[in-house]
């Protein structure tokens, strides 16, 4: 086996993640609490403008690097989603920024004094069907005037500037349904005293996410990115980023829980034994960690493909689907495996069992996976 690169950024994460033990998450947990301290402490790291070119700022690793840093954040039980976006969103800057978009925007992207982690796209009546977005962005002069809703943003009261999908040209009027969605940088700064308003939902996990309001918000056509009507494909492009780094949150999840199955067998006696030597409670164990290595070498092949510049789409789901999938079995066999122990906040896991569980369901759906699989892998016939 080669030996790992990132072996130096791995220990570094370890140590930084030290400073935030599970106390620390418990209590943002409990509270419905954004982890500002944490963040913080990411940024000052560098971690979260890694991908980001040096001339900009950043640190210009590829995208294995930024998975090795959240696989570990994970597998020290805490959670990089309140950050994870700051590391791909300026994504959209970098690949279709103008080159004054880029000098203006990735150098405090990078530093962290511009907080660019909130993504619109998500519609209440469109879902994952993003063709039938209707957020309408219309043009007014030097201006887009946009209206509409959009629904589970995350980090949008946590973010400074908001990647905002919405139509220049209705879905019935545009050429093909994917085409007349234009991708627009707002500063919300601005726009929360101009017609932007943003509801927190609460849900069963700490995940600051909400829904937006737009009335009549003015953004500048300055702001926005690429050309008009392209958006869609300029989205697509910065969702296989997501798939693969969330993949590799999945991995220090499984982790997390495989370490501490295996720690809490060893040592948990009962009928005069540790239960770690019934094969019923190892197996299960043995058994999430293969599929967990399995699943991490497809993280780390969609990963590679990615920083080549290589197509890696089917990659990119294939990888998301197998690690949320292991990991959400490791999780199941931790919850058994500590019996009721499991369910106590002091032990951490049922805090990372339902953290885990999102990804069954975000970014995107197990059965949008097997469908892209289906359709574009093997040919089979569309069935919507």
């Amino acid at each position: 086996m080669s030996e790992d690169p990132y072996t130096a950024i791995r220990d570094a994460v370890r140590r930084l993640t030290a400073g935030f033990p599970g106390e620390y998450w418990r209590e943002k947990d409990r509270e419905r609490a954004y982890p500002t301290e944490f963040v913080e402490a990411l940024t000052q790291a560098g971690y979260l403008g890694m991908l980001i070119p040096e001339e900009y700022g950043g640190s210009g690793m590829g995208l294995a690097a930024a998975c090795a840093v959240l696989e570990e954040v994970h597998r020290a039980g805490a959670n990089g989603a309140a950050a994870h976006a700051q590391m791909y969103t300026m994504g959209a800057i970098l690949r279709h920024g103008s080159d004054e978009q880029k000098a203006r925007y990735l150098p405090g992207i990078a530093s962290g004094e511009l907080r660019m982690q909130a993504f619109g796209v998500t519609e209440p009546g469109a879902g994952t069907d993003t063709t039938r977005i209707t957020t309408r962005a219309r043009r007014d002069g030097d201006d887009y005037v946009v209206s509409g809703q959009k629904i589970w943003i995350s980090r949008a009261e946590h973010s400074d500037l908001l990647l905002l999908l919405c139509r220049t040209t209705a879905r019935e009027d545009a050429a093909r349904p994917s085409e007349g969605m234009t991708l627009l940088l707002v500063d919300m700064r601005e726009a929360k005293t101009a017609g932007l308003t943003i509801q927190p939902i609460r849900t069963m996990l700490n995940h600051a996410t909400t829904a937006l309001f737009f009335d009549d918000v003015r953004v500048p056509v300055a702001n926005r990115l690429g050309e008009e009507g392209r958006g869609f494909k300029y989205v697509l492009d910065g969702m296989n980023a997501e798939r693969i780094l969330i993949a590799a949150e999945c991995i220090g999840d499984g982790r997390f829980f495989i370490d501490r199955a295996a720690a809490y067998a060893k040592q948990r006696e009962v009928f005069g034994r540790p239960i770690g030597a019934n094969q019923g409670v190892q197996f299960p164990i043995a058994r999430a960690h293969v599929q967990l290595t399995a699943a991490s070498l497809m993280v780390d092949k969609a990963a590679a493909l990615f920083d080549a510049g290589e197509p890696c789409g089917s990659e990119a789901n294939m990888a998301k689907m197998l690690a949320s999938e292991a990991s959400w079995y490791a999780a199941d066999q931790c919850l058994q495996t500590h019996g009721g122990f499991g369910f106590a906040e002091d032990y951490d896991i049922e805090r990372k069992f339902r953290e885990t569980r999102l990804y069954q369901v975000a970014p995107i759906s197990t059965n949008l996976i097997l469908s892209h699989v289906a359709t574009h892998v093997l040919g089979l016939p569309k069935s919507f």
